[in-house]
């Protein structure tokens, strides 16, 4: 079975695309067989080079074109808001129990490393009553959860910590995404530091400058958060 990681966040555009394609770039680079997903996006635009399911695909060295978007990301609304309200505007529901089985036959799948990238924040409404947690729930697998250094953050990233951890998630790392005008990263990851146990590591993730291949390269090694203890061997 395939080492299947879902990473979350705390909210949207605080770096949840940014964490999953460095993290499949540095284990594509270093030869092992992964494979990114995004099953459900909203605000998507098949127009738009640098869309989330392109900048996955591009990450595992895979020309993004159409058929190979549909491929990792099959559930694409155009409207930018919750999946489940987008998709319901566009008169295409999800069905959750879709969502689920595609993901499931991914993990099972022969890669390696199967990465999950989720829809918006952990609370997310994703398909009927369903959230972006029911999906975390269902297939059993790790988490990191991506959380901000803006105004308020600290209340976003312990409140979607919290929820995780209640539900009975395994929770592998925290990152904590330098924002645009984030108030402090060490200090907002030394705050979190204090309150999550001691084995969910925190991993500061400074912002990144330059093209995207030029971020990828100077991300903090990640690879480590898929081996199965979530340590550096």
């Amino acid at each position: 079975m395939s080492r299947g990681i879902f990473i979350t966040a705390a909210g949207t555009g605080v770096g949840k695309t940014l964490t999953t394609s460095a993290l499949a770039w540095q284990l594509a680079r270093a030869g092992r067989a992964v494979l990114a997903l995004k099953p459900v996006v909203s605000g998507f635009s098949s127009e738009d080079p640098d869309s989330d399911p392109a900048v996955l695909l591009r990450a595992m060295n895979r020309e993004p074109t159409q058929d190979a978007i549909a491929e990792i990301a099959p559930w694409r609304v155009q409207t930018a808001l919750s999946p489940d309200r987008a998709a319901r505007l566009e008169g295409r529901p999800i069905g959750f129990a879709e969502v689920v089985a595609f993901c499931r036959q991914a993990i099972d799948s022969h890669y390696e490393h199967v990465l999950i990238e989720g829809a918006g924040g952990v609370m997310s409404p994703l398909a009927g009553t369903r959230t972006s947690l029911d999906l975390v729930v269902q297939l059993q697998i790790p988490v990191v959860l991506v959380v901000g250094t803006y105004l308020g953050s600290l209340s976003h990233a312990l409140t979607a910590f919290k929820v995780l951890e209640i539900s009975g998630v395994a929770i592998r790392a925290i990152v904590v995404s330098d924002s645009t005008d984030g108030v402090g990263l060490a200090e907002a990851a030394a705050t979190i530091a204090a309150v999550a146990p001691p084995a969910v590591e925190i991993l500061p993730l400074p912002r990144l400058a330059g093209a995207l291949v030029e971020k990828w390269r100077s991300a903090p090694d990640l690879t480590h958060l898929c081996h199965p203890t979530g340590r550096r061997s």
